[in-house]
């Protein structure tokens, strides 16, 4: 029988006791953690597919996290546990501060992880006054066809370099023009795409998760065991590794990039290598705690860490030091909560589905105060039920979309829920959230036609958010001062694009803003199921063209 998971920071306000001092060092090899008796593995058997569910649709990205209990009760005391532990900060002087450079921190910040002109939604310095540029009057550049394909492959991963723009296909990585046309290179894989991570540093390197085989009639499914690190800049697949598990292979759920390092989890645990690949830490055997996976981004690195019984688990996160795994700040969810988001990990922001029945798997956002060794929850902002629009993968660490983290300006923005217009169309705001308080403290009304949608903070600190084509009308992309409010009109696609963009949605698809250009693609390759899919591209690019 498991063990009783060992205590973390406390959650909601609950004290806490001190941190493990170390996280999985790498000594012996961890087998896979089995899964319990009369339990499916996540996504559906078999194991580690990086397709969605049967019932998905093709294109739209899996449903919201699975809930249990009662629901109404649980998120009623999470969010009177979580205004105790709000009061109790606040009573005690304790105010949320971005991390400096002192402190007994020994790990130094790592200029390779800063971002290329490549959008995020995680939090970073900006909000420069810069002027407003002109609108770019946007067409239709060019597309990357649907490649044909007998079933369902995943596709995920889209990434804007300097002057590079780069989309995962079948089987392989390309590397286009920033206008598109013909590839500048192709980097093959050994089989499907798992995981992509979305972070981009400034030398263009990221990291994809894959299957070590293409399927076969011996193994339809092969496993999510393969890590690798690209270079976007140059086209090269830097190095791909895995971990064994006495004859096999550790499997894992996702991957990313943090503070120098490359790390995968999953419910087997969790893995992490140097930028020159070596391996960092592995699973050990005897564990009674697994890494379900990692969130990364700038110079640090976020642990979502699962201990404990399977079916009643206890979820810490914990901000680590990506060199050498060593936890620097441990935060104890509050029990009853299966899964846990990180939207940024500077400043730290956790998402958690405390109840949510739209299906966004987040219902809540906790900012937390990771400078200590015990992790304080500082505010709570809470979607409230879908009145305001924010999207997490139902069970994955990261890949939150629809909200945007400014650290310029303290704040967290997303969209409020879209109504009709009173002229035509439908209507919404982009709301800022404070991370000290959890309030609203700000407003940037829309625009009659379509929602706007956060998609991420531009290279100079301000909030992009896309507006959608409607049947007489291109999309638009509005850039908004994260301190003000003020949007402006970055680009305006003409109304003769609009059947091939309203092909792509900013809630299901891959939506970037670069280089004055906005780049869609799909996460999946499909087989045409009529007419009316034919012609549906894997991406299209819009701009004003050179």
């Amino acid at each position: 029988m498991p063990q009783t998971p060992p205590q973390g920071a406390g959650g909601y306000g609950y004290p806490p006791q001190q941190p493990q001092s170390v996280h999985a060092q790498p000594t012996q090899v961890g087998m896979p953690a089995a899964y319990p008796s009369g339990q499916q593995p996540q996504y559906g058997y078999p194991p580690q597919g990086p397709y969605p569910p049967q019932n998905a649709y093709p294109g739209v990205a899996p449903g919201g996290g699975q809930g249990g209990g009662n629901k109404s009760k649980q998120r009623m005391m999470i969010i009177v546990s979580a205004v105790v532990a709000v009061a109790l900060i606040v009573a005690g002087g304790i105010f949320f501060a971005t991390k400096g450079d002192g402190g007994s921190d020994d790990q130094a910040k790592d200029p390779k992880d800063k971002k290329q002109s490549q959008e995020s939604t995680s939090g970073t310095t900006g909000g420069k006054d810069v002027p407003a540029p002109e609108t770019v009057d946007g067409k239709l550049l060019n597309k990357i066809d649907m490649p044909k394909v007998s079933d369902q492959i995943t596709t995920e991963g889209m990434w804007v370099t300097d002057d590079t723009f780069v989309k995962a296909d079948v089987y392989k990585i390309v590397g286009y023009p920033l206008d598109g046309g013909s590839p500048k290179w192709t980097i093959p894989l050994a089989g499907e795409i798992c995981w992509s991570s979305a972070h981009l540093n400034e030398d263009g390197l990221t990291t994809i998760l894959f299957q070590e085989a293409k399927p076969s009639k011996a193994d339809k499914y092969p496993s999510c065991t393969e890590v690798g690190l690209f270079d976007l800049n140059n086209g090269k697949m830097l190095w791909q590794k895995h971990v064994g598990a006495g004859d096999d292979k550790l499997r894992f759920d996702e991957v990313t990039l943090g503070g120098g390092t490359v790390a995968a989890g999953g419910t087997s645990g969790g893995a992490a290598w140097s930028l020159d690949g070596k391996l960092l830490w592995k699973p050990q055997d005897g564990e009674d705690c697994s890494d379900d996976g990692y969130a990364g981004g700038s110079d640090k690195l976020v642990a979502v860490r699962r201990c404990g019984q399977y079916d009643n688990p206890q979820i810490q996160v914990q901000t680590l030091n990506p060199k050498n795994g060593k936890i620097k700040s441990s935060y104890k969810v509050s029990p009853g909560l299966d899964y846990v988001h990180v939207l940024s990990t500077d400043p730290l922001i956790v998402g958690l589905d405390a109840g949510d029945s739209t299906g966004a798997a987040v219902s809540d956002f906790l900012t937390i105060d990771d400078s200590g060794k015990v992790g304080k929850v500082v505010s709570k902002i809470s979607t409230e039920g879908g009145k305001y629009i924010a999207e997490c993968e139902s069970t994955n660490v990261e890949g939150c979309k629809m909200a945007v983290v400014s650290k310029s300006a303290d704040a967290l923005f997303m969209g409020s829920e879209e109504r009709s217009g009173s002229s035509s169309g439908t209507v919404n705001e982009v709301i800022a959230f404070s991370l000290k308080t959890g309030k609203a403290i700000g407003k940037t009304d829309g625009v009659e036609g379509a929602a706007l949608t956060p998609l991420g903070l531009d290279k100079d600190g301000y909030v992009t958010a896309y507006q959608e084509a409607t049947y007489d009308a291109g999309g638009a992309v509005w850039r908004i001062d994260p301190k003000s409010y003020k949007k402006d009109k970055l680009l305006q696609n003409q109304v003769a694009g609009r059947e091939m963009e309203s092909k792509f949605s900013a809630k299901y698809n891959e939506v970037i803003y670069a280089n004055q250009r906005l780049y869609m693609s799909d996460k999946y390759a499909t087989k045409p199921s009529g007419s009316y899919d034919k012609d549906d591209p894997l991406a299209a690019i819009f701009g004003a063209g050179g």
